[in-house]
């Protein structure tokens, strides 16, 4: 178990940043106090109850960063067992290597890039202050990084005693506030909400019973945010243990005990469950706790669609790995637009445009020359809606590196995965390395609608040739039926390549075709998701982006969509989860 040090500052450097982090530098004193050790009876119950082999292997050598300062209270003593228990896991399963830390200093981007993931052991209180450091962690977590907490966490960046919120957006990054509790060892019923879930492998498929100390959590909690994995069973639990004639601390009787959830790419799981060390050499959560800690490293692979908005057509593209996603077009919608319209139509998820603007009240575009307010405003619009973006289409490419690199590290920056743009063939060498540097795809289109295209399927693949998997193309079937292109032999060319998928359904095959609901036309499209199925692809997002109109457009978008989820059952019926 490794511990970071303060990292060496400058005299000029801490002057610079002293009245930003006064309150900080004190917590940065306390974090230097040596770690407590496990005793060797507790030790040994961990290590006989450790898993003997990780649930999957790592794409590549794994680090996470466990982070267990509290703040006016003296810390849960399950911290330093569960800083044995994760380290000992991660290093006898080879799943990752542990770094523990109570330092704020840690989280300064330079310190937090080399970590996978970030544990934040029940901390409890207001673990700094420093707008840069939180600044730091947020775009960690929403560009792909992971997250966990476990018990007190729901109350981490909080004024405690008291609770009282400090920092809004780590409650929704966590998915809760709240520690309201019944005795330390209350007796519970717990039922699994999604018995299949990959986290929830160790329970077989069965609920379980359990003594411990369990929160009950308030807003920012909801079932439309998270993926609840299992919660109290009110109907065998006797909710009034010890408190006879309390009310409820939930009017709905919804106590759930653990979740996961995306923020941005982030991917994020909590559980109440670590109140005492004896958590820590149970077999069964310690296996779950590895389940999980692979899941926020990004080596296992678990659904997140939020339970309250599963549907089971969305059940069937989760199988699939398929994403419908509404997309800007003709500047119909602001961004925030777009959002409130996608939500009855039961859509997750989003294209955003660099000419598109906010909202109604900020005409701001969304790109480069927003601020870290307004992006945050972004961010919770997003939340609010249980809504990620996935794609950014250019409607103008950068001219030079520096600008496609700011580029790439805004869409980075914003959770998105993937940019569809018309850059020059030349810019590719250049392109594909920002690519793997911000982790972010390139789908070659064509903005022309008229002329033959550049970035055919057969110039993609020539184009593409020993480069990097994230680069290839963004498949429209509006443009490959304008140039007389056969669209499954279109999608057979780019196979693997294929990395947006922009559906259209047309009235035609002439150049002046116009679109009408999928289904309705002849451009094939059911047979185009029957050959994305059977090549076994999965595009970043299936694009519906549809040419509006005065009096339908909003029933022509619910059609899309009805047709996509009953192609999604059809064939999910014969795939393999």
């Amino acid at each position: 178990m490794n511990n970071i040090p303060t990292p060496a500052i400058s005299w000029r450097t801490f002057l610079r940043s002293t009245a930003a982090v006064a309150g900080t530098l004190a917590l940065v004193a306390f974090s230097q106090a040596a770690d407590p050790e496990v005793p060797d009876a507790e030790r040994l119950k961990v290590e006989a109850a450790l898993p003997s082999q990780a649930f999957a292997k790592p794409l590549k050598a794994r680090k996470l960063l466990i982070f267990d300062l509290n703040v006016n209270y003296g810390g849960h003593a399950s911290i330093r067992t569960a800083n044995l228990a994760f380290t000992l896991m991660g290093k006898k399963t080879g799943a990752f290597e542990t770094v523990v830390s109570h330092d704020p200093e840690v989280f300064r981007p330079e310190s937090l890039r080399q970590f996978d993931a970030v544990f934040f052991n029940n901390t409890v209180g207001n673990c700094f202050t420093n707008a840069e450091l939180r600044q730091s962690l947020v775009e960690f977590v929403y560009g792909g990084g992971g997250l966990m907490g476990v018990h007190g966490t729901t109350v981490g960046f909080t004024q405690w005693p008291g609770a009282t919120e400090d920092w809004r957006e780590f409650g929704l990054m966590i998915g809760a506030r709240g520690a309201n509790h019944r005795t330390n060892n209350e007796h519970v019923f717990i039922k699994l909400d999604d018995a299949a879930h990959p986290l929830n492998a160790p329970f077989a498929g069965q609920g379980f019973d359990y003594r411990s100390e369990f929160f009950r959590v308030h807003d920012p909690y909801s079932r439309n945010r998270l993926r609840v994995l299992f919660s109290i069973d009110t109907e065998k639990t006797d909710l009034t243990e010890g408190v006879p004639g309390r009310k409820l601390e939930r009017a709905d009787g919804d106590f759930a005990l653990a979740w996961v959830r995306n923020y941005g790419r982030g991917r994020t799981f909590y559980c109440t469950i670590a109140h005492q060390p004896s958590v820590f050499w149970d077999a069964k959560m310690l296996e779950f706790y590895l389940a999980a800690a692979q899941f926020i490293l990004g080596d296992l692979p678990a659904p997140t669609t939020p339970s309250g908005r599963l549907t089971p057509a969305l059940a069937a593209q989760e199988k699939l790995g398929w994403r419908l996603g509404l997309d800007y077009m003709c500047n119909l919608d602001s961004l925030f637009a777009l959002i409130d319209r996608a939500v009855p139509l039961g859509m997750l998820y989003l294209g955003a445009c660099d000419v598109q603007r906010i909202s109604g009240d900020l005409r701001k575009s969304f790109g480069l020359l927003l601020s870290e307010d307004e992006l945050r405003e972004v961010r919770f619009k997003l939340d609010s809606a249980g809504t990620r973006l996935l794609t950014y289409r250019l409607q103008q490419c950068p001219t030079n590196e520096a600008n496609w690199r700011a580029t790439f590290a805004f869409a980075r920056k914003m959770g998105m995965e993937a940019i569809i743009a018309d850059p020059p063939p030349e810019a590719l060498p250049m392109l594909e390395k920002l690519c793997d540097e911000f982790q972010v795809c390139l789908a070659l289109h064509d903005n022309a609608w008229a002329g033959p295209l550049r970035y055919g399927p057969a110039e993609v693949m020539k184009l593409c040739q020993g480069r990097s998997p994230r680069l290839g193309a963004a498949g429209d079937l509006r443009q490959w039926s304008r140039v007389g292109l056969p669209p499954l032999e279109a999608i057979r060319t780019l196979q693997k390549r294929l990395i947006v998928f922009l559906a259209h359904d047309l009235d035609g095959l002439s150049p002046d075709a116009r679109d009408v609901p999928w289904g309705a036309g002849v451009a094939r499209v059911h047979d185009c998701l029957q050959e994305i199925h059977r090549l076994k692809l999965r595009p970043v997002m299936f694009d519906l982006s549809y040419p509006p109109s005065d009096k339908t457009y909003t029933n022509d978008l619910a059609r899309c969509v009805e047709f996509f989820n009953k192609a999604s059952l059809d064939l999910a019926k014969g795939a393999k989860p």
